[in-house]
């Protein structure tokens, strides 16, 4: 168990010194829910030790709530922001709404239903708190202009792996009532929200930093759509478990995703960074 918290404790560390160097108070919350990973990683330890079920207890959703309350912070900043730059680039009259009180509801309501998830996962409140988050998380995403962005799979993409976060809360409410449904509720936002809305920061902040276009080429797109065929093979798996073969395309989607990754980046991030090209002089 120490082995396993040194990592994330290490990474508490270093945030907390970047975060004091650059006097970037705003993202203080970030720290709050690494120190939530921490607690979540050690009490699962804990339940398995004392000879539990950690896979049914508290750390394993405190640790998928954790992550989903950080793709709600972090992931309403990025995703409005580069689209409403995508959208300026090519002089669109929409743009994203920007933050207002409304939506800081909506991230206490989505930290209120996940908290009640962590400690009552079976209550009838949890499911109510649960569908209502998902509702509110919908109306969020809705006004972010993605339906825009359809000729441009490096910035739908973003819409498409939050769109994960309310799908999982409607996952999550639908388990408490159908049997057997709970468990692969939470591949919705392990699989879907953070898997896609890893994949799809580090597709587009690889290119950027190597100094490429950013835009996604075919192969790049491929990789999305099989992470999305990987998360709704995994959670039709559980509604149809005679169906083994459901388990494999998920397995074969999810390894093709991310081997698709390293195969396509790995010239991309071992060659020399590409000078912007300056225009030439008639």
């Amino acid at each position: 168990m120490a082995v396993d918290l040194a990592f994330p404790l290490a990474l508490r560390a270093v945030l907390a010194r970047e975060i004091v160097a650059g006097r970037n108070w705003k993202n203080l919350p970030v720290l709050a829910l690494a120190l939530g990973l921490i607690l979540a990683n050690a009490l699962y330890h804990i339940d398995a030790a004392q000879g539990g079920y950690p896979a049914g207890g508290v750390g394993l959703r405190l640790g998928p709530a954790v992550a989903v309350m950080l793709i709600s912070l972090i992931g309403g900043r990025i995703v409005p922001s580069f689209t409403r730059n995508w959208l300026a680039q090519r002089r669109h009259l929409a743009r994203p709404m920007p933050f207002g009180r409304v939506e800081s509801v909506v991230l206490a309501l989505t930290l209120v239903a996940l908290g009640v998830w962590v400690i009552w996962p079976g209550h009838g409140a949890t499911s109510l708190l649960c569908g209502l988050a998902g509702v509110a998380q919908f109306w969020r995403l809705s006004r972010w202009s993605g339906r825009h962005t359809g000729a441009e799979a490096l910035v739908w993409v973003l819409h498409a792996g939050y769109a994960f976060v309310p799908l999982g809360f409607f996952a999550v409410a639908a388990g408490l009532c159908v049997p057997g449904l709970g468990p692969a509720a939470q591949h919705v936002w392990m699989a879907g929200a953070v898997g896609l809305m890893t994949l799809a920061v580090m597709t587009r902040a690889s290119l950027g930093h190597a100094g490429r276009p950013l835009h996604a080429t075919s192969p790049i797109t491929a990789l999305y759509v099989a992470l999305i065929v990987a998360v709704l093979a995994r959670f039709a798996a559980r509604g149809f478990p005679e169906q083994t073969w459901l388990l494999h395309l998920a397995a074969g989607a999810w390894i093709a995703a991310f081997a698709g990754f390293a195969v396509i980046y790995w010239p991309i991030l071992a060659r020399p960074k590409t000078a912007p090209r300056r225009p030439t002089r008639g």
